[in-house]
Formats: structure tokens, C-alpha cells, sequence
């Protein structure tokens, strides 16, 4: 259907929901995000289903929120009211998530990709914290990637913005694994494998033992970090990155040679 940006399908216990918006290099659109929601809901109900696969059709996995929609918009109506519980579905998901990217992951896209239990790259994706270059902070996704990332990669990637491959991603903890391309459907199926032999229960106990505090005190983070970043983003500041990213030129702030 031209109208689904999300495809859903299952096969031998594992669910596979596939993003599939190339004409904005899968940006969370509220469309794409109300598809996301709707996939995982089914995979989260659905007894059958063991493990959820989420992966991505064409060359990027997620961009990050779709800025078109943002710019010009009031603290009040962001439009990204379920991004976060579109996180805490897939970290809190009692069947394990594997994230599988063959493309470039964004700002949102690597909220996503850090809330994942388990996530692979190809070797040749790449990953970046692009917010503070368009005056926004990555507020809502730090409550999943933080726990991924040793402090001082969080510190430089964060406030630099700047741009790291697969294999520094794995080093620091925002993936499992970086493998070349021709190998990433197998990596992703032996751990699908791995993960099938695991009781349901067991697997579902074991995931809230790993979590901790963290997977209650969720939704109280999220609300917190979610009117954070709804300020940011309807601030003047905000609205002048993210004017000038659709206008590709240099934002106001930033020095003049």
C-alpha cells in the first residue's frame, strides 16, 4: 500500500517491522510513527511472536523527527507525543527487540537503535547526535541511550554533534556488533536463533532484572524530558536550526570567519 510506511510480517515466532519512508530517509513522521506504535503493539500482543526484528528499507534506517512537520510549530503541539512511548514499548517489550541497520541512524533513528535489546550494523552505517546543530537537545532519546553509552563518548558525542561509524558504536556500547554488509541478515538471524531458545517468561524476567529502576521510572523520565524538548524545539533558537537546516545554510549562531 503507498499509504503504509511501516510493514509488518510474521514468520517461524519472529516479527519483522520494517520502515519503509525513503522519500525522507525514514524520518519519524507522525504517520510512520503512529504505523511504528501500531506494529509493535501487535508484536508485543501477539503470543506467537518470540522476537521482534525492526529493520528499514532503503539506504537510511531513521533520520530523526521529519523537521518539516517541526518547523513553525508551538511548544504545545510538537507532534511527538508518541515517540516516547514508542521507546519505552521497545525497552520495556517483554520479547527481546533487535535493531538491524544497513544505513545511517539519526538523532530519533538512534533512540531507537539504543532502546533495542540487541543491535547491528553494517559496517558501513553511521550514527550521529545532530541536535544541538539545529538548537534542539536530545533530550527524549538520552533516556534510552545513556544507559548504552561509557560517560565520556556521551559528553563528546553529544554536545559535538559529529558524526562516528559502526565499529565506534560498538566500542562505546550503542550496538552489539558492526559486520560487513553481506553478512548482516546472518547476524541478525544467529541472534534471533539465540534468543528463540530462551523461555518466554524467562526472557521477559530477565529483561526487567537488566533493567532495573530504569524501566519504572520511565514514563516519569520521559514526560520530564519530553516538555524539555518540546521548549527547545518551538524556541527561537530551535526554530532558526531548524529553519536554516531547510534552507541548507549556517544557522545564526554559528561564527563568522
Amino acid at each position: 500500500m503507498a499509504d503504509e510506511l511501516v510493514h509488518y510480517a510474521v514468520s517461524g515466532g519472529t516479527a519483522t517491522i520494517t520502515l519503509d519512508s525513503p522519500h525522507n530517509r525514514n524520518a519519524l513522521s507522525a504517520r510512520l510513527r503512529g504505523q511504528l506504535s501500531d506494529s509493535l503493539d501487535k508484536a508485543i500482543g501477539d503470543e506467537a511472536v518470540r522476537v521482534i526484528v525492526l529493520g528499514h528499507r532503503g539506504p537510511v534506517f531513521c533520520s530523526g523527527m521529519d523537521l518539516k512537520e517541526a518547523q513553525g510549530a508551538g511548544e504545545q503541539s510538537q507532534g511527538v507525543q508518541e515517540f516516547p512511548s514508542i521507546l519505552e514499548r521497545i525497552w520495556t517489550s517483554p520479547k527481546p527487540v533487535v535493531a538491524a541497520l544497513s544505513g545511517p541512524a539519526r538523532a530519533g533513528g538512534v533512540g531507537l537503535v539504543a532502546a533495542a535489546d540487541i543491535a547491528v550494523a553494517a559496517d558501513t552505517a553511521t550514527f550521529a547526535f545532530t541536535e544541538v546543530r539545529i538548537g534542539v537537545i536530545p533530550a527524549i532519546i538520552s533516556v534510552t541511550v545513556l544507559p548504552r553509552l561509557n560517560a565520556r563518548a556521551a559528553h563528546e558525542l553529544f554536545l559535538t554533534g559529529e558524526k562516528f561509524d559502526a565499529k565506534r558504536a560498538a566500542e562505546i556500547g550503542l550496538i552489539n556488533a558492526a559486520v560487513p554488509e553481506k553478512d548482516l541478515a546472518a547476524e541478525v538471524e544467529r541472534y534471533v536463533a539465540a534468543l528463540a531458545l530462551g523461555g518466554p517468561s524467562a526472557l521477559a524476567a530477565t529483561k526487567q532484572l537488566l533493567q532495573g529502576e530504569t524501566g519504572t521510572a520511565m514514563p516519569e523520565t520521559f514526560a520530564t524530558m519530553l516538555a524539555t524538548s518540546a521548549r527547545f524545539f518551538a524556541s527561537e533558537e530551535g526554530q532558526e536550526g531548524i529553519t536554516a537546516f531547510a534552507q541548507k545554510r549556517t544557522p545564526n549562531w554559528v561564527p563568522a570567519d
